[in-house]
């Protein structure tokens, strides 16, 4: 058989074998990448996704979350900055609890009876406050509640401080008590109580400052504040716990005004009383002692400090 020397048969042919197989292999090679620089919208070039025909892929899998944001973030920083605020709507706000008398006040009757001013005349320094029947002191309920009401509101973000917290041998005094909550230059100051009323009266109430002008004292500015912190009260009070205001005081509003009290008359900053329930009725009584209860009640007085503070 003769062949050509300069381009000897079998070379010829395997190199159009090779030239099949190569152009067979770097065309859907090629394709394929063409399409995937197309999803991507090539280097820089802003271009449209590639169809999901095209690739075959779901939308889903090429971008796991909206916008290409991976599930369980928050995407721009402004997102994390308002999920961080609700979850904090509290802070930079402060917020005084005075847990009403002490647990060893009675063991200082003497220091407790001195009398001090309290702008509509003078009173004594504190008391010892009331009791159930059992014996459950009205100074170990108050402190109980107001740890509680502190945990609430620190979670929320607020800088909460107390007047006592039972580190003190008696008091502080009424008017120390309000002057507290001024120095703290306070957002809102709760004063947490149980009344001691006769048996048959119960629910809560909420005692405002009145208008009281001289002999140190000028409510002047707090009482308006100081009525909304109490009505704020009163709703997430009653939410809260399923307490009715009280049916001896208020006229079934929840709400009681005094000018004898020297830890209204004194603030300069929103403030209010809350009396709980009452001690020395067996139902109310009941209530005050159950830990359960107590929880409900400082969930209560956080709701409507918080409602307070923020709207």
């Amino acid at each position: 058989m003769s062949y050509d020397e300069s381009q000897p048969p079998a070379r010829r042919r395997l190199g159009r074998k090779s030239l099949t197989v190569a152009v067979s292999v770097l065309v859907p090679t090629a394709l394929a990448g063409w399409l995937v620089w197309q999803g991507t919208g090539g280097p820089g070039s802003g271009g449209p996704p590639a169809a999901t025909a095209a690739t075959g892929a779901s939308s889903s899998a090429a971008a796991p979350g909206v916008g290409g944001i991976a599930p369980g973030t928050t995407g721009p920083s402004g997102s994390r900055a308002s999920r961080a605020s609700a979850a904090r709507p509290l802070a930079g706000k402060v917020v005084v609890i005075d847990p009403g008398h002490n647990p060893r006040n009675r063991d200082h009757t003497a220091e407790i009876n001195k009398p001090v001013r309290i702008g509509t005349g003078s009173k004594e320094c504190d008391t010892t406050g009331t009791a159930t029947n059992a014996g459950y002191a009205e100074a170990r309920f108050t402190l109980d509640v107001s740890h509680r009401l502190r945990t609430l509101l620190q979670k929320q973000g607020a800088t909460v401080r107390f007047t006592h917290d039972n580190d003190r041998p008696f008091g502080p005094c009424v008017d120390e008590r309000a002057r507290i909550g001024n120095r703290a230059e306070a957002d809102a100051v709760v004063s947490v109580h149980a009344d001691g009323s006769a048996a048959g009266n119960r629910g809560f109430h909420v005692i405002l400052p009145a208008l009281v002008r001289g002999g140190g004292a000028d409510t002047t500015a707090i009482v308006g504040p100081s009525r909304k912190l109490g009505e704020r009260i009163v709703d997430s009070f009653r939410r809260a716990t399923g307490s009715a205001p009280s049916n001896y005081l208020g006229g079934g509003t929840g709400l009681d005004v005094r000018k004898d009290l020297g830890g209204l008359n004194l603030s300069t900053v929103p403030k209010v009383f809350v009396e709980c329930g009452n001690m020395r009725d067996a139902k109310d009584a009941a209530l005050l002692t159950s830990a359960a209860w107590r929880q409900k009640a400082a969930r209560g007085l956080a709701d409507g400090i918080g409602a307070f503070l923020t709207k």
